[in-house]
């Protein structure tokens, strides 16, 4: 039986509270901690939730950034850099993720990746227009025009790929990290911190 960290389990064991909108999260904290798990690379495709954290990485050099143009080829060029020896992480938006199921899966999953992915929730706040929401979201959820429908797909996708996933809300939030790192190895598999606000200075 595979053992997951009690943090990383399905929305709908979660309480409420943990759905409120998303707030800052300070770039120099997530770096810090990245380097406290030795990251050699962030693979990204930058978008304006993870600007404060890729122009920190750009400004110190260190890990070294990655640019790719889709996300899909984020977890490729990940795969490749940890057969490498390498110990990468993805930063990419929901919006990405939902696009790189193919490639996620012919990589990272089916070589069993130990893949810390932190990816930016993209319409979280919009979640609040359902709550206490489980299960799919159907054909009405995703046609309302007060919610973005990447939001209500990213949590059940994670969960029908069977990838764990908790949240950075906040700087409190951050040990986290090591968290995931632990989770990554111990299952073998990618494993996501979702980032419902943004990153700042």
């Amino acid at each position: 039986m595979t053992r997951t960290h009690p943090r990383f389990r399905s929305i709908r064991d979660r309480p409420l509270e943990c759905r409120r909108g998303g707030s800052l999260i300070q770039a120099r904290l997530v770096l810090d901690a990245l380097r406290r798990e030795q990251v050699t690379h962030v693979v990204a495709l930058p978008d304006n939730a993870s600007a404060a954290l890729l122009t920190l990485l750009a400004a110190e050099g260190t890990p070294r950034v990655v640019g790719v143009t889709r996300e899909g080829e984020a977890f490729a060029l990940a795969s490749g850099l940890w057969v490498g020896g390498a110990n990468p992480v993805v930063l990419i938006q929901n919006t990405g993720l939902l696009e790189s199921g193919d490639a996620l899966r012919g990589t990272a999953m089916r070589m069993r990746v130990p893949l810390v992915c932190l990816v930016t929730y993209r319409g979280y706040a919009s979640l609040a227009a359902f709550p206490g929401r489980t299960g799919r979201p159907d054909a009405d959820a995703l046609s309302r025009p007060d919610v973005d429908s990447t939001a209500l797909l990213t949590e059940p996708t994670l969960a029908a790929w069977g990838i764990p996933y908790t949240f950075l809300h906040r700087d409190e939030d951050v040990p986290h990290i090591a968290e995931a790192f632990r989770q990554a190895a111990l299952l073998e598999q990618p494993v996501v911190l979702l980032i419902p606000g943004a990153t700042t200075a």
